[in-house]
């Protein structure tokens, strides 16, 4: 939803659309790759006028309300060492926009920053919605996936994808080809690994970088496409510069290190003010 809401704030504030031409945007990605229950309603909603032949949408308040299921999401993938950022991204925002009145108090105090307009294209716009949407269904199978195998329940991840394709608020079009991923690869890690999806993202890349950069010099925030556009990143960085992150831990809290040029699994503490002292940390879980 905050991936949606993100494009449905780009359009109308930086693209300069109005009501009825976001909701055409929304049907006609309803069409494709995008189709989706939550892009059909978002049509809908954002076309829909009350009783005096206004447009409700732009009356309800800009606070989103939580239940908790996002936060349990974020807790077990933090409890099982996978990286959630773009959901934590999507419930913290839900957390920022219920701080209204400081949001206000913020945007008098900030009004002067500068700011630049450049133009996007609905391909750009529609290539950041895709991209990051495959990005948090990425992390969320990945997290079923790590629990099935830490509990033992054997989860077929190709049918919960099919199951997920009706009766169910995420049902999309490419959870079949999500199940087709799973069905393929019984062992697939990830299914920004399958083949389908590398092509999906190498096509859509171009147009998500672009609408982040846009987006940020327009000063509109983008959490979610920002937070799903880094996690790629990372995840298709062979090397990322933890090291210095580990290197600093050892260094205060002598929590030792592994070597690129030694076994994995193996080690290390190194004296790094050559004063001396035993290591502090005589435990370390990977």
């Amino acid at each position: 939803m905050q991936i949606i809401s993100e494009g449905y704030h780009i359009m109308k504030e930086i693209s300069a659309m109005n009501n009825e031409q976001i909701a055409a945007a929304f049907s006609e990605w309803n069409k494709g790759r995008m189709q989706s229950y939550l892009t059909e309603i978002t049509s809908k909603i954002v076309n829909y006028k009350d009783a005096d032949g206004e447009y409700l949408l732009d009356k309800i308040l800009d606070t989103a309300g939580q239940k908790g299921t996002g936060k349990w999401s974020v807790i077990n993938a933090m409890e099982h060492g996978l990286p959630l950022n773009l959901i934590a991204s999507a419930v913290f925002e839900r957390s920022l926009s219920a701080q209204k009145e400081l949001r206000i108090e913020a945007s008098d105090i900030y009004s002067d920053l500068s700011s630049v307009s450049k133009q996007l294209n609905l391909n750009e716009i529609s290539d950041s919605l895709y991209a990051s949407k495959l990005v948090s269904y990425a992390q969320g199978f990945e997290l079923l996936k790590k629990a099935s195998e830490q509990f033992g329940w054997n989860i077929n991840l190709s049918s919960v994808a099919l199951i997920w394709r009706n009766g169910c608020i995420i049902r999309s079009e490419f959870l079949n080809k999500i199940a087709d991923a799973f069905k393929a690869n019984g062992d697939l890690k990830n299914i920004l690994l399958d083949s389908y999806f590398v092509g999906e993202i190498k096509s859509s890349f171009d147009g998500w970088k672009r609408t982040i950069a846009v987006a940020a010099e327009a000063n509109i925030p983008v959490p979610a496409f920002s937070s799903a556009y880094n996690y790629f990143l990372s995840f298709r960085s062979g090397r990322l510069p933890a090291n210095l992150i580990q290197a600093q831990r050892d260094f205060f809290g002598a929590h030792m290190f592994e070597r690129t040029d030694k076994p994995r699994g193996e080690f290390f503490h190194e004296n790094w003010t050559g004063e001396g002292g035993d290591t502090s940390s005589r435990i370390y879980i990977v």
